[in-house]
């Protein structure tokens, strides 16, 4: 007995009776002909028997079902160990004829409970190239495991609760115009939500889960002009306050600014097709306008006063874009600032920045209760940063769910830790 007491510390299993432990052949070539795999043979403890794989519930038996089959457990050192037991059906009231529940592991997976913590904590940390070395396994399966624990985790805790000041993005995550959309919680800093897709429907999709009234207690949403969200939000949650990050307004007058300098540039070119003197001037003169003034090189602000005598077009345009940037971070007085800048790009007779100011008066609300509220999506586009970089980890995986599986437990609060060991 006290031996059976040891084997289930060394596998990291609970409520289960170890019957047996014998060393067999392994049929693996990674070890060569000497590797050998330790088989535990157990069953469950007594009033872990007869329950419903998804419910829990104690259920009549049914039949045997296919018999004995393997779970695959930690590795003892190096040598390879799986756990054999029985595995018989049983009839739930709710859920049909289903296999029986087994302490220690999940219902259908061939995986240990301490075999999946360590995986996905391993996933959350290392390259996929350490974890499926180190765990003999497929990347893949890394996935697999990662949805499996991820599922769990929002089986016993509700991500939703208390949200008040939300952002909502939207970012790639592989070619061909596939798409997540993300939610994140502006007060804990945490990913709450993630689903693929960026359209109503995926959005809708949250604040279906959200519920009626919890949604009336959004008090703040940030995103960027995007239509979807704007008018998802106002249909959900009609009380928050829409704010619109700055970042996104000075991106739009730096697009607006390349237009100008693609026409000026073309002007020059007088239609030709061919690069002239008045062209070459304006070589490699995008970074030079588009960087803030006290990021410039020296080289750089030489060619902004270049700029600023041969092409005066343009320097009005670069002027408006820096303009814009410092009306954006005048405090209080941002909205004074920010309607002196719209009259001044009205008069401007430069076509995109015309249409410019257009669209920062239809999104006027948005733009100034930045300032106002103090909020932005600064801390969503952080978001937006890690997960690209968790994207590039988890290339090779088959479905979005084990990206955002991937993704959440790194950044959703609930990071898994390793068997034996108190979370830190």
């Amino acid at each position: 007995m006290q031996s059976a007491r040891i084997w289930t510390r060394l596998l990291g299993v609970e409520k289960t009776v170890i019957e047996r432990v014998e060393a067999e052949e392994s049929d693996s070539d990674e070890g060569g002909p000497q590797d050998v795999l330790i088989v535990m043979h157990a069953r469950p403890a007594r009033g872990r028997r007869r329950r419903c794989g998804i419910c829990d519930r104690r259920c009549a038996k049914y039949d045997k079902g296919e018999g004995r089959r393997r779970w695959r457990a930690l590795d003892l050192g190096t040598i390879r160990a799986v756990i054999e037991a029985d595995a018989p059906r049983i009839s739930c009231p709710e859920h049909g004829v289903t296999v029986a529940a087994v302490p220690w592991a999940r219902h259908g997976a061939g995986h240990t409970l301490p075999f999946d913590e360590t995986v996905a904590w391993l996933a959350t940390c290392c390259s996929k190239t350490t974890v499926t070395q180190l765990m003999r396994i497929g990347w893949r399966m890394v996935g697999n495991i990662c949805t499996r624990v991820w599922h769990d985790v929002t089986e016993r805790v509700d991500l939703l609760a208390g949200l008040r000041r939300i952002g909502i993005d939207e970012i790639s995550y592989k070619k061909h115009h596939k798409y997540l959309t993300i939610v994140v919680d502006h007060d804990s800093g945490r990913l709450v939500w993630a689903e693929a897709g960026r359209d109503k429907a995926t959005l809708r999709t949250f604040f279906d889960l959200l519920g009626e009234e919890r949604s009336a207690k959004i008090t703040h949403v940030t995103a960027d002009a995007a239509e979807w969200i704007s008018k998802v939000v106002a249909e959900r949650c009609p009380g928050a306050v829409r704010v619109m990050d700055p970042f996104h307004v000075v991106q739009w007058a730096t697009e607006a600014l390349d237009q100008v300098r693609r026409d000026v540039w073309n002007t020059e070119r007088g239609g030709k097709g061919r690069a002239t003197a008045g062209s070459k001037s304006l070589k490699r003169s995008r970074w030079a306008l588009w960087r803030n003034p006290e990021d410039l090189t020296e080289g750089q602000r030489a060619q902004l006063a270049f700029i600023a005598k041969a092409h005066p077009v343009l320097h009005r345009a670069y002027l408006l874009k820096e303009g814009l940037r410092m009306a954006l971070k005048q405090g209080a007085d941002t909205q004074q600032a920010l309607w002196d800048w719209v009259l001044w790009a009205r008069r401007s007779r430069l076509a995109p920045f015309v249409a410019l100011q257009r669209s920062i008066v239809r999104h006027w609300d948005a733009i100034v209760a930045a300032s106002e509220h103090h909020l932005s999506n600064g801390l969503v586009e952080s978001m937006n940063t890690k997960i690209r970089l968790i994207t590039r980890m988890a290339f090779g995986f088959k479905h979005a769910d084990a990206l955002i599986a991937l993704a959440m437990l790194n950044l959703g609060g609930h990071r898994p830790h390793l068997p034996g060991r108190q979370a830190t």
